[in-house]
């Protein structure tokens, strides 16, 4: 390009100079001869093609300056084609990869799938019933500050006083009873009716000291066993045989096999639950889409004592064999109270999502009759019962969960943990509630998909009932003189439970879960306080430091 520039300038020059020679004879006179007018129109027709010559050199330049432009153009949208190319390219090839990775994130679980196909079964089927197995072996290990001489559960209210050599000497022992078995059995009538049967057995049976006071211990020992009729359609549902109270929290409506209970390894749980495992008629209705429940039950009944029977008024309470033998704080060790009227509770229980945050309330009421020959040969019945309410709330869903119920009334002491007593006698024989609160929170951190920590508190507070100088419970004029002192009289040392309290703290590790079931491993520590009423000698208190272990293998988890 620069080159044609040199040209043009160079030919311009030229006929510049051109021009310049023939002005003087464009000057000359005019009587010169006509032929220096040919040569001046030669000069001028040269000058012209010249001129014309320069033009079309200029137009050529401008020609070729916008061809360049228009090429410049073309390259740059090429540029930027290739750029744009480019880049969806690389676009291409991360979603390429993306996709790639995702489909090989994938492969473990149609493994697995696949695997799973090739599985046997979870479940087996009979005449188009469904039973699914269940259960547990463990091998516990309970190290216990003073002796109690118990198994697996712990009798919280018998903690000893320094009065007795248990109350000094420790115990270790392990246990493999608390390993239960269990199924469930399903058939699906029509599509609204679905019939259900569950049982759960354990090997805690307590043989001649078997009762029904919190959970039978009889020869074989049954945990749960219960039938239930679901009409989906109509949202009724009704539960017959034994299971959980309904005072017992549910985590989901009111729904068998979906209560709160704590993860203890104590086969007692803990201070301050709220529960008994018993024969009960359960009806339920669930209402708004399943975000309300009302239940209705009538649940065994049973009755525990507590005091002296004043002399000459009744000798026997119970069931006319002689198990209450009348002493104070004497009860042989079968107790089957006389009970005319089963326990009836009432529930009503409401569920709401918060954000993400699963919610479940309720409240409910507890009525119960206690029943005795009274004096004058007549038959009496004194009421008692109380109100409780309880909640379960997913604080950071699938990482923090809490837990908190309480109970009060009066004549509850069967339906709390620590087994504090329900009824005493007035000086004239009549049977007396004792009144009592009962209260627990705790929490579960789900750590890890495999690791639970938790921990709870509890407290079960019973009030005085002082009848006369030597009836009821926690009478201020009941001897405690001895209960500090070992080897004192037992007589010197009432020690009627004012108070238990309790925290314990634990954690569980699944350490395998696979084609073979699950296997966790516990570890427990539990603190209990057992304070007495102040009497003659002051208000003896005794203490359990507790720390519980358990290897549990689940062969159909």
């Amino acid at each position: 390009m620069r080159a044609r520039d040199w040209v043009l300038h160079g030919s311009a020059l030229a006929a510049i100079l051109a021009f310049g020679a023939v002005a003087p004879a464009e000057a000359a006179p005019a009587h010169k001869k006509p032929a220096h007018k040919t040569a001046r129109t030669a000069r001028e027709d040269h000058m012209t093609t010249l001129a014309s010559d320069v033009q079309a050199l200029k137009d050529n330049l401008a020609a070729e300056t916008a061809a360049r432009v228009a090429l410049q153009a073309q390259v740059q949208a090429a540029s930027a084609r290739a750029d744009a190319a480019e880049a969806a390219a690389s676009s291409a090839r991360s979603e390429l990869a993306a996709f790639q990775d995702a489909q090989i994130k994938t492969i473990p679980a149609q493994v697995a799938a696949e695997v799973k196909k090739e599985r046997p079964t979870d479940a087996f089927y009979m005449r188009g019933v469904k039973i699914t197995p269940g259960g547990y072996l463990e091998l516990a290990g309970i190290y216990r500050e003073h002796n109690l001489a118990n198994d697996i559960s712990t009798a919280f209210n018998t903690i000893p006083f320094p009065i007795t050599p248990q109350g000094h000497l420790a115990e270790y022992r392990f246990s493999a009873r608390q390993s239960r078995i269990a199924a469930l059995v399903e058939g699906k009538v029509t599509s609204d009716i679905t019939l259900s049967g569950y049982g759960e057995f354990d090997f805690q049976a307590a043989a001649q000291t078997a009762n029904s006071n919190e959970s039978n211990s009889y020869n074989p020992r049954i945990r749960q066993l219960y039938g239930t009729v679901d009409w989906a359609d109509s949202g009724w549902h009704l539960l017959a045989g034994q299971t959980y109270s309904l005072v017992v929290l549910d985590s989901k409506g009111i729904t068998p096999r979906n209560e709160v209970i704590p993860v203890t390894i104590d086969g007692q749980y803990t201070v301050g639950f709220t529960w008994t495992r018993q024969p009960i008629v359960r009806l339920t209705k669930d209402l708004l889409d399943k975000h309300l429940w009302i239940s209705v039950s009538a649940e065994n009944p049973q009755t525990t004592f507590t005091g002296a029977v004043p002399p000459g008024v009744i000798v026997t309470i119970n069931n006319g064999a002689g198990f209450f033998a009348g002493a104070t704080n004497t009860l042989l060790p079968a107790t089957q109270s006389l009970n005319h009227v089963p326990d009836f509770v009432a529930k009503v229980a409401v569920e709401h999502d918060i954000g993400a945050h699963h919610l479940h309330a309720e409240v409910l009421g507890l009525a119960r009759d206690f029943y005795q020959r009274y004096t004058g040969l007549t038959n009496k019945d004194v009421w008692g019962g109380g109100l409780g309410a309880g909640l379960s709330f997913q604080v950071i869903p699938g990482l923090f969960d809490v837990q908190a119920s309480g109970l009060w009334g009066q004549g509850i002491g069967r339906y709390a943990t620590g087994q504090l007593p329900d009824v005493t006698f007035a000086a004239n024989g009549q049977i007396k509630p004792i009144h009592e609160s009962v209260f627990l929170l705790g929490g579960v951190v789900h750590a890890t998909k495999a690791l639970d920590v938790w921990a709870y508190g509890g407290q079960e507070r019973a009030s005085r009932a002082a009848y006369g100088t030597s009836f009821g419970y926690g009478n201020p004029n009941f001897l405690n003189t001895g209960c500090e002192i070992e080897g004192s009289a037992p007589t010197t040392c009432i020690g009627n439970t004012r108070v238990l309290k309790e925290v314990s703290a634990g954690v569980w590790d699944t350490f395998y879960a696979g084609f073979w079931g699950q296997a966790r491993v516990g570890l427990q520590y539990s603190y209990i306080e057992r304070d007495a009423f102040s009497g003659v000698g002051g208000a003896p208190k005794a203490h359990e430091n507790m720390v519980l272990t358990s290897f549990r293998y689940y062969p159909f988890q």
